[in-house]
């Protein structure tokens, strides 16, 4: 009986049933297997969470670029991806007598940008940021929606910093990451500290000193930060040890989220250096983070976990309005969509020549939050009738009153 209900569960929360449902995004096999298309309002969800992200990253000094969604084999050459990652690389294309792949990860570019300047020690840390699209070869039978795809985007950054920075860096990283799932509300998580296997001659960059360096050097920083944490042996980068965060979902099985990973191994490789205080050339180590991960596959769990339920901020449609007959009230209820518009209220307005009860029911399965119910009262009284999603109850506010409410409602992430 258990085992009926969570499957019936899981399919409720299928991410790929609500995506369908929402107008999230679609999939063609003309497009191609694993490339998907955001529609008009996953577009809007995944806008605002790229905002989001961005602008906690700049409050935080982190510095945002745009690199090619491909690069010279000699860039992979040299980053030691095409060696240790090419299983899930797609093909080499010539162009011209050069050799191009499509891009598996962005650290290799941000390495690039690094070395396009000079650094001093008083530069550092330098904290590059990109949501950057990136191409992975899946097998076709491991595809799912969104939440396992041959292309996405990654919220990914690029910290450069000194031996000593490592620590404030770190932690910098986990409060970022532990801020974004108090907003999100996401308390479900665990800590796993990937290692290396040391058996394993191939998968790794061969550097005794460097792994054991940088494993006892986050082993510190957890600990330090009292955070509480198992270790994977053989679930490393091939470059360095790195701090995965395990999510369970409401239904299956746990995914990695968010990441941070220390690399004392591809700045080497690229040669990348900051003038140190006594004047010497030093290499600085690199911290690789991504606080959502794959933004499609953020948005796959968030969508299983809320069941599309989204809170306001994040609805593609935060308000709808409804007349209750048009021959009456569709002035006022064209006055109130237009004043949520200007007030940046993402608001749609029903005009449709149908019943009352149908298009109520209509904005339960759109799963908006909040519905405007507008009849003679609110046409006589200047005021708006609203209902929550999920709920029956209306509520009278003042129309100006209501505005404050919806964008107090979205300033401070409420449902």
């Amino acid at each position: 009986e258990n085992h009926l209900k969570e499957l019936e569960e899981a399919k409720e929360r299928d991410h790929r049933k609500i995506g369908k449902d929402l107008g999230i995004y679609m999939l063609s096999d003309l497009v191609g297997k694993g490339l998907p298309m955001y529609l008009p309002n996953g577009f809007i969800l995944w806008n605002e969470l790229e905002n989001y992200i961005r602008n906690k990253e700049i409050k935080r000094g982190y510095k945002h670029v745009q690199t090619p969604p491909l690069g010279n084999v000699n860039l992979y050459k040299t980053s030691g991806h095409l060696e240790h990652y090419k299983e899930s690389m797609f093909p080499i294309m010539e162009v011209e007598d050069e050799e191009y792949v499509l891009r598996p990860m962005n650290c290799p570019h941000h390495m690039v940008i690094y070395g396009n300047d000079i650094h001093s020690y008083r530069d550092l840390p330098l904290r590059i940021a990109e949501i950057a699209r990136d191409c992975r070869y899946e097998a076709s039978g491991a595809l799912k929606g969104i939440e396992r795809v041959r292309t996405f985007c990654q919220n990914d950054s690029h910290i450069f910093c000194t031996p000593e920075q490592i620590e404030s860096e770190f932690k910098g990283v986990v409060d970022l990451i532990l801020e974004c799932y108090k907003e999100l509300n996401i308390t479900n998580y665990r800590f796993e500290l990937s290692l290396r296997d040391p058996e394993d001659k191939v998968k790794y960059h061969q550097d005794d000193d460097m792994w054991n360096k940088a494993e006892d050097m986050l082993r510190t920083v957890l600990n330090d930060l009292k955070i509480d944490y198992v270790e994977k042996i053989g679930e490393a980068a091939f470059y360095g040890p790195k701090l995965d965060v395990q999510v369970k979902p409401a239904v299956g099985n746990e995914i990695t989220l968010s990441t941070c990973q220390l690399d004392f191994c591809l700045p080497a490789k690229f040669d990348l250096t900051y003038v140190d205080s006594d004047g010497s050339k030093k290499t600085p180590v690199v911290l690789h983070r991504a606080v959502f991960g794959s933004i499609d596959r953020f948005i796959a769990y968030y969508l299983e976990e809320t069941k599309g339920n989204l809170p306001v901020w994040l609805a593609p449609t935060q308000v709808e309005v409804i007349p209750v007959n048009n021959k009456y009230h569709l002035d006022y209820a064209k006055e109130i969509y237009e004043l949520l518009l200007d007030n940046d209220i993402r608001v749609e307005l029903d005009s449709r020549d149908e019943k009352l009860g149908y298009k109520l029911r209509e904005t339960q399965l759109k799963k908006i939050p909040y519905t405007l119910i507008l009849g003679q009262n609110e046409v006589d009284n200047n005021t708006i009738s609203y209902r929550m999603f999920g709920t029956e109850d209306t509520v009278t506010l003042e129309k100006n009153e209501f505005v404050d409410f919806i964008k107090n409602k979205i300033k401070n992430k409420e449902i």
